[in-house]
């Protein structure tokens, strides 16, 4: 496994870099961590010349280092370059997991504007698509935009998974921050603080909990990005002490942190590429601690929680309506916890990350020694 740094992560390395590199063993897996130390506050131009540096020594790795398949994972992008170098340079097997479309969804964003680095982004999609054995994708979006590409029987839709052991946990794990009133209702979102999460839309709606004086409803924000100053900023100004800010925690404490509140905060910016083209680790994760989810975009996530009854799918940029579901939930409290119950029902019926798992290793073993994967399709 070759990554980069990244402060909010713990790769089981400790030992001190040498020459920006650092190796061994971490639970019996071969381990290359480059010092490449990268955060989601980066500017775009900063993480960019991050990735080409990551994509660059890996590439060197990928083709320099025995290996019967070669497995690349995105975003960004540029992770499947390694995997075109071994293909091209070496012949080898390669499999690419696509956990965002390129170029369509910074484009969508108006992240990326110039034509022609997306042109640039939308040839080396292709390439990597048709030099690939075998792609996954993470959503069924995802997995219709590689099929314009490629044959669907080259493709398997394998969405993040639930680690139903992981977050089941007990009453006597359960922590909240300090500034969380007690006895309070908590919605909490766990995740990255930026452009593409909207994370507008939850002041929006506690703007609205204010207006109504339900001050028994907090707002729970954990994590950090580059619109975390902002948001925080916008919060002082507009007096909703009812939203509560907190650093990054380290993912052992993510189970006790969801033990502790009633419901899960699926959220991101109104963007149609979203809709069916992402599979949000935050919403596994609040499944498998069998929390009920309220969502706040269309899409599949959303028609999981209606067809499940495992939460509340609100209208993208609907304050009104999202401040009603967390006011319904928080004087429904036998309803919440049946949410919770039919979510972690889901996570074990669907999403058990063991079980996905076995059909991911089963592509790799395909890939390895070539046969149908009718069993996948």
């Amino acid at each position: 496994m070759v990554c980069a740094s990244y402060g909010a992560a713990n790769t089981g390395l400790s030992h001190p870099f040498k020459n920006g590199k650092r190796e061994g063993k971490v639970d019996g897996i071969h381990v290359i961590e480059f010092e490449l130390p990268i955060s989601n506050r980066d500017s775009l131009i900063k993480r960019s010349w991050t990735f080409a540096k990551y994509s660059i020594r890996s590439s060197w790795v990928a083709i320099t280092r025995h290996a019967d398949v070669v497995f690349a994972t995105s975003t960004p992008l540029t992770a499947a370059i390694p995997g075109l170098a071994a293909r091209y340079f070496r012949r080898r097997k390669f499999v690419f997991e696509v956990r965002d479309l390129w170029p369509e969804l910074p484009k969508a964003m108006g992240v990326v504007k110039n034509p022609l680095v997306l042109l640039g982004m939308a040839w080396l999609e292709k390439r990597a698509y048709r030099a690939a054995q075998h792609c996954i994708g993470l959503a069924p979006g995802i997995a219709d935009g590689i099929a314009r590409h490629i044959p669907r029987d080259r493709i398997t839709m394998i969405p993040n998974g639930c680690d139903l052991d992981f977050l089941s946990a007990d009453q006597s794990q359960a922590w909240l921050p300090e500034s969380v009133p007690k006895n309070n209702f908590v919605a909490v979102f766990t995740g990255t603080h930026g452009p593409a999460n909207g994370l507008d839309a939850v002041l929006d709606a506690s703007k609205v909990l204010k207006e109504r004086k339900r001050d028994d409803i907090t707002l729970l924000l954990v994590g950090d990005g580059k619109l975390k100053d902002q948001l925080q900023s916008r919060a002082r100004s507009e007096e909703l002490d009812n939203v509560v800010f907190h650093d990054n925690v380290r993912k052992e404490s993510i189970p006790g942190l969801l033990a502790s509140c009633h419901v899960g905060l699926q959220i991101l910016a109104n963007v149609p590429a979203f809709y069916y083209g992402t599979s949000p680790n935050k919403f596994f994760d609040y499944l498998a601690a069998g929390k009920p989810v309220i969502n706040n975009y269309p899409g599949w996530v959303a028609e999981l929680i209606t067809e499940y009854k495992c939460g509340i799918a609100v209208s993208p940029d609907a304050p009104d309506e999202f401040a009603n579901a967390l006011q319904y939930l928080a004087d429904h409290r036998q309803l919440t916890q049946t949410m919770g119950e039919a979510a972690r029902k889901l996570a074990e019926d669907k999403f058990d990350r063991s079980k996905l798992t076995d059909r991911f290793v089963e592509v790799l073993e395909n890939t390895h020694n070539p046969k149908a994967i009718r069993s996948l399709r």
